[in-house]
């Protein structure tokens, strides 16, 4: 399974940007996928994850009320939807798989994909 994170980019502070987590070589109705960053000098966090069947997600607490996850089985694409971008969130956005995992698996993702850097300015 290959996966491709884009969308990333610079934006104000309070602003939205939505990120893209592409899937191929694999069968993505299958998959559990998640969102992760990496802030400057930091490690690696979770951000988000959706279910193989789209039926629940799991937020990281610095993510509730402010993003959402999605997913689009037909367009092979798992969404991250980011509102009332703080500075705090600037980051290299990471997307990452694990097949039928559960939403709670985030430590166990099987594949990844490249980031995504996301810029927000104050």
């Amino acid at each position: 399974v290959q996966l491709q994170a884009s969308g990333g980019g610079l934006v104000q502070a309070g602003g939205s940007l939505r990120l893209s987590c592409a899937a191929s070589g694999g069968t993505f109705s299958d998959l559990t996928v998640g969102w992760f960053r990496q802030r400057p000098g930091k490690l690696r966090e979770f951000v988000a994850t959706i279910k193989w069947d789209g039926g629940t997600t799991y937020l990281a607490d610095s993510a509730k009320g402010r993003f959402n996850i999605v997913r689009d089985n037909a367009k092979n694409v798992v969404y991250l939807e980011m509102n009332s971008l703080k500075p705090a969130d600037t980051a290299v956005y990471y997307c990452a798989a694990k097949q039928f995992g559960s939403i709670y698996d985030w430590r166990e993702m099987q594949f990844w994909g490249k980031g995504t850097l996301v810029t927000v300015s104050s």
